[in-house]
């Protein structure tokens, strides 16, 4: 082999080994991105999990007076503090207890149009929920559950005696989500709908025992803090 043939074998090696370094260069270049996995934040966490909330509780405002043509109950509606507290049985699956109380002023809106007075009320509720795990630090849930309304410390207003509002189990639905910042803390949005319809009376200085339903049906809409133990 000469030496123009040495050099040509060369310059033949040295463009090869350049266009198979630019081959995979665009290769590398064109390839799709590959989208990085959501981590599972519940991964290796306790199953207990609390959150504090704000609860906006936004009533139904119907009721009547049994005998009184025309007669119509409203109730105020209460900005309250609530703690619950959350068990997973599974990364899907949870029961959640909500704690906290408020109270209703109520009024006779219609045919007397006369405030009746205030009840304080403790409406614990529990709910089974299924939570989605698909959307990474996201986590919506739905839920549906039992809510036992208690009425307690109830008072009066001028015209009105002993007035009694019978404590209630209704049904609540619910939804919201959960977006946890890290494996333990996240933010809450939730919004539940509980049953309420009960029975009230009262004595009257004029009308004397007056009784009839009270349709409260409140909306619970809560924001807050979530903490995974």
């Amino acid at each position: 082999m000469n030496m123009n043939d040495a050099r040509h074998l060369r310059w033949i090696a040295a463009l090869g080994a350049a266009f198979f370094a630019c081959g995979a260069a665009a290769a590398e270049l064109t390839s799709p991105p590959v989208a990085p996995v959501a981590e599972d934040v519940t991964t290796g966490l306790s199953p207990w999990q609390i959150r504090v909330r704000a609860l906006g509780v936004i009533t139904e405002d119907s009721g009547s007076i049994n005998g009184v043509t025309g007669s119509d109950l409203s109730y105020s509606d209460s900005l309250i503090p609530e703690l619950d507290i959350s068990y997973f049985f599974t990364d899907n699956i949870a029961a959640e207890l909500i704690l906290g109380t408020t109270y209703a002023n109520i009024n006779e809106d219609g045919a007397v149009g006369v405030p009746v007075g205030k009840a304080w009320l403790l409406p614990p509720t529990l709910t089974l929920q299924y939570h989605f795990t698909d959307f990474g630090a996201f986590k919506p849930y739905v839920g549906a559950g039992i809510n036992y309304s208690l009425f307690y410390n109830q008072s009066e207003k001028p015209g009105f005696h002993n007035l009694h509002v019978d404590n209630h189990v209704g049904a609540a639905l619910q939804v919201g989500f959960d977006y946890m910042v890290d494996d333990h803390w996240g933010v809450n949005f939730d919004v539940k709908k509980i049953f309420l319809e009960t029975d009230w009376k009262a004595d009257h200085d004029l009308l004397g025992p007056v009784s009839g339903k009270a349709k409260i049906d409140p909306w619970l809409i809560g924001a807050g803090v979530t903490y995974r133990f």
